[in-house]
């Protein structure tokens, strides 16, 4: 008896106790991580294609084609549930550390000139 827990009457078990499994995520070996400054949505009646690509250019630079480097086929479903979870973990990260600004000019500071 000394191995069970001593609840009293009546007390209920605490949803702690009560969990869901949780799903092992296991990363395949070689997994080479992505980074991307570029993304092009576009799509068909049963899927969305979300291209990704390195922008190498500056803003205002003479334009040169994209190179996309990965591409995502994802059904309406997929892309809504990731654009549920983008949004959610935009949000936290907005709430945390401030709004993200993606238009360029409201993020540039403008330099002072000397006199």
């Amino acid at each position: 008896m000394a191995d069970t827990p001593n609840l009293s009457a009546g007390a209920e078990t605490p949803p702690a106790a009560v969990t869901q499994p949780v799903q092992q995520v296991i990363e395949p070996e070689g997994l080479e991580p992505l980074y991307a400054n570029f993304a092009r949505v576009s799509g068909l009646p049963e899927e969305l294609i979300l291209d990704f690509g390195l922008n190498p250019q500056p803003a205002g630079a003479q334009p040169t084609p994209v190179k996309i480097s990965q591409r995502l086929v994802v059904n309406y479903y997929t892309a809504k549930r990731l654009w549920l979870a983008l949004g959610a973990f935009l949000q936290r990260h907005e709430q945390a550390f401030g709004e993200v600004q993606i238009d360029v000019n409201k993020r540039v500071i403008p330099q002072r000139t000397s006199k």
